[in-house]
């Protein structure tokens, strides 16, 4: 033990930071939580990001300065250019400016990763602690009262491309689960949404709002972590820029929070990861281990609908989503692996020329994937963003599948239930796709050259190659990291909810 500063140092006061500062301090560790963006109250947050439609806040003029990581970009297939990955940056992380679904991965994830602690008997308590299911939550598998509100938008509040996706999917046989985290949940579901009232609920309002009177908990905002510190083979603390200047934090255990995408770059400068790599930029090798490799992300295409008048949305803040279809692929060997999404109003094309017409659009996303990417440093300087190739796609087997989703998906587009909304040609309007539908090599080209990611990045410090079932670095002793990044793959779900989940676990496991 170090015994000069700080039980825990929690780096990232986001899903998973938040809940393991708030719940460790009030065990009555000393914890020190440091943000990288900015520390602010949730009377303070800009009213956009509240709004149940995410995209007001992204296409707005000022309200993403200072809560999405600027400079950093992805490529998310070989065949594509690089483009900004959105993170959030300040308290709250990527909770306060993600899509607020609120699912919980099947509990066969869990089953398959194989780790000990992380059985789904193990992580169902900790699932139903974090939520206060306002529908479902007297069921023994949820919770009631706990920090995270979960709502599902009533079916007569849905969009016009929420309830044509209902259903088409329905006529199409999926079949139909009210609580889509449900043990054992598939088909056709309404989303949960961490949300209240209409309006946003970040890990800052339900965490940290309510445990600001602490004295033993500090949040430290505009705090950026360069390294990691250490003394001989233990994390003693880390080198903090803030201000300008350098100041040091020393704790008894250093639990890096930072996410998928800033875990590893703190590692990696810290001179944990490929040594090779590392010894590029000129940093000292301290332990080899595959950090910033495995990354994964839930690749997506969709199929673009030109709509009604009445089937359009209303209001920039109508909720851009309530409606997804979990379903097992025939090409896969995992069940669920593939997801429908309803998107009532088609971000993948707000940028076309034609601004006058209304746009949908049906998604599809590959749930479990393959395919893994890859994050470098482009420099030791920890002001300059890591560089990310997500490598979506590059397994042969998630083409297959993603081939076969397409074509699904197309056909509920087509389907007579779907007709009622459609105020244009689908052909035109999906030409490009559309041309190749029947085309494998055509097809594969044009998924290659368009699909995009969900902005759920994931194992890039995976369990079992980078860290163990405890969430310790293997070969270094006080040195944890409690994120997405330690996932061994992506969820088969939003990742929000069970980032938090880790972070409410983890906190227990930490005494």
């Amino acid at each position: 033990m170090t015994n000069r500063g700080w039980d825990l140092v929690v780096v990232g006061a986001g899903s998973a930071g938040a809940a393991l500062a708030v719940r460790s301090a009030a065990k009555g560790k000393r914890v020190l939580l440091l943000e990288a963006g900015a520390d602010y109250r949730s009377a303070e947050m800009p009213e956009e990001w509240r709004s149940p439609n995410p995209v007001v806040a992204l296409t707005h003029p000022t309200a993403a300065a200072g809560m999405v990581w600027e400079g950093l970009n992805a490529t998310r297939t070989d065949k594509q250019s690089a483009a900004p990955y959105w993170r959030g940056r300040g308290v709250g992380g990527s909770s306060a400016i993600n899509g607020q679904i609120a699912i919980r991965p099947p509990v066969e994830d869990f089953a398959e990763w194989g780790f000990e602690g992380w059985l789904p008997a193990d992580v169902l308590p900790y699932f139903a602690r974090l939520e206060d299911d306002e529908e479902f939550g007297d069921e023994p598998y949820h919770g009631r009262g706990g920090p995270t509100p979960i709502y599902r938008t009533p079916q007569e509040k849905w969009g016009g491309v929420d309830a044509a996706l209902a259903r088409s999917a329905l006529a199409a046989g999926y079949p139909w689960a009210p609580d889509v985290n449900a043990p054992t949940a598939t088909g056709v579901s309404p989303y949960p949404i961490n949300s209240r009232h209409g309006r946003r609920v970040s890990v800052n309002d339900a965490y940290l709002e309510t445990a600001r009177e602490l004295a033993n908990l500090v949040v430290r905002g505009d705090a950026l972590v360069d390294r990691v510190l250490f003394e001989g083979g233990r994390a003693v603390g880390v080198r903090v820029i803030a201000g300008g200047a350098a100041t040091t934090e020393y704790a008894d255990t250093v639990v890096l929070s930072a996410g998928a995408i800033h875990s590893p770059a703190i590692l990696l400068r810290s001179g944990i990861g490929p040594a090779a790599h590392l010894r590029s930029l000129g940093i000292e090798v301290r332990q080899e281990l595959p950090v910033g490799e495995n990354l994964q992300d839930h690749p997506m295409t969709a199929v673009s609908l030109p709509l009604t008048e009445a089937a359009a949305v209303k209001t920039p803040h109508d909720r851009h989503t309530n409606v997804c279809v979990r379903w097992t692929s025939a090409a896969g060997e995992f069940c669920d692996d593939m997801m429908f999404v309803s998107m009532n109003q088609n971000v993948l094309a707000m940028a076309a020329a034609d601004t006058g017409v209304h746009r949908g659009a049906f998604g599809v996303w590959l749930n479990q994937n393959y395919s893994r990417g890859v994050l470098t440093l482009t420099s030791a300087d920890p002001l300059e963003q890591p560089q990310v190739h997500e490598r979506m796609l590059a397994d042969e087997r998630d083409l297959a599948r993603m081939r076969e989703g397409v074509r699904k998906v197309v056909e509920l587009a087509r389907s007579a239930e779907t007709a009622s909304i459609i105020g244009g040609s689908l052909e035109q309007e999906n030409a490009a796709l559309f041309g190749v539908l029947d085309n494998d090599a055509g097809l594969d080209e044009h998924l290659l050259a368009t699909v995009v990611d969900a902005q759920h990045g994931t194992s890039t410090c995976a369990m079992g190659s980078v860290v163990d079932s405890s969430c310790a670095v293997l070969g270094v002793d006080g040195l944890r990291v409690v994120d997405a990044s330690i996932f061994p793959s992506v969820p088969r779900a939003n990742t929000n909810l069970a980032t938090i989940m880790l972070g409410e676990l983890m906190a227990d496991r930490l005494g």
